[in-house]
């Protein structure tokens, strides 16, 4: 099959076009035909293997010492089930899914394996697949942060880079259940985190959201997808018993986190994500009931490869960078002999 794989870590041209053995599925396997995935933050992080500060060697650990553990990047896929293994039960060939394949990665190539007991879930009806990626890493990791805080109608959540995969998707999951969302982000951003449910939006480069000087307790949860807001600078503008969810943080933001929340009463998360079956299908619930929706910054096919690393590792990129695997496959037309199926 044809992916794009590294052999070294570093820049973007340490990723190139290469025909590799198609993988085979176990007992409980699918073998998933790729039609699309995404270029995300995690992409750059393991083929650069920039981390935050104090993780470089967990970060050899999990990725490989002196060469990449996993070749094929790409931590989710939009296709069709090709082929399952003798145990599988809850998919059959033909279907449509979505999947988070995590840190096994794999999704920049024509075929990825996923355990159907892993984070797998049928596409959104009507969504076009490279619509429907674009869900997936940043809802599913929002999704398993929120799940950690208990969000009742009329809280005050702010999202701190409300404008990238994970941010565009936690604000959207926020309002859904409904907060009152401030989104901090670029002021070229503002029409679209409005539109997609904040109440209010911060512009990072004219005001320091952190620098309250009454240090009025503002939010009863704050959402850090930049890593710039540690505990110790926003703690006093949480409210008591809320929480600051640090998705991306530092060596010292995770070996302090308990202590941190015990002294404070207010939660400091910011250990890893479970990737969860359960919640991809709260996210497909959500774009089907039109309560979630994809944001595209733009879509590259898989022989451009070395463009969308290039276009990520830039910082900028607004919601998902979509790679193409492969062409939207055919669906037989349904509707009556001499009526159009609708659009």
């Amino acid at each position: 099959m044809r992916a794009a794989v590294y052999r070294r870590f570093g820049a973007p041209d340490v990723v190139e076009l290469a025909e590799i053995p198609t993988p085979t599925p176990g007992p409980t396997d699918l073998l998933i035909k790729v039609v699309a995935s995404t270029v995300s933050a995690a992409d750059h992080r393991a083929r650069s293997r920039e981390v935050p500060t104090g993780l470089g060697l967990l970060a050899k650990v999990g990725l490989g010492f002196f060469r990449p553990r996993h070749r094929v990047l790409g931590m989710d896929a939009a296709g069709v089930v090709e082929a399952v293994g003798e145990r599988v039960t809850r998919f059959n060939p033909g279907d449509e899914v979505i999947a988070m394949l995590g840190g096994a990665f794999g999704g920049h190539a024509e075929y990825a394996l996923i355990g159907q007991d892993r984070a797998i879930a049928a596409k959104p009806a009507g969504m076009a697949f490279d619509e429907a990626v674009a869900l997936v890493f940043g809802g599913i990791t929002a999704r398993a942060y929120l799940n950690r805080v208990d969000i009742r109608p009329g809280a005050r959540v702010l999202v701190n880079g409300a404008s990238g995969a994970v941010g565009t998707a936690a604000v959207q999951l926020a309002a859904a259940l409904g907060a009152q969302v401030t989104a901090v982000c670029a002021a070229r951003n503002a029409e679209l985190v409005t539109a997609l449910g904040a109440s209010r939006v911060i512009d990072y480069a004219t005001e320091d959201f952190a620098a309250d000087p009454a240090g009025i307790a503002t939010y009863d949860v704050i959402i850090d997808c930049v890593g710039n807001a540690s505990f110790d600078r926003v703690q006093r503008l949480i409210a008591p018993g809320g929480a600051l969810l640090a998705i991306i943080t530092d060596l010292d933001g995770i070996l302090r986190a308990k202590s941190r929340t015990r002294r404070s009463g207010k939660l400091l998360s910011a250990s890893g994500v479970e990737y969860r079956a359960d919640d991809l299908e709260y996210l497909v619930s959500l774009a089907d009931s039109d309560r979630l929706r994809p944001v595209i910054d733009r879509s590259y096919d898989l022989a451009e490869i070395v463009a969308a690393h290039r276009f990520v590792d830039a910082g900028h990129k607004r919601g998902a960078v979509v790679l193409r695997i492969v062409g939207e496959p055919h669906r037989p037309s349904a509707a009556p002999e001499g009526k159009a199926e609708p659009d």
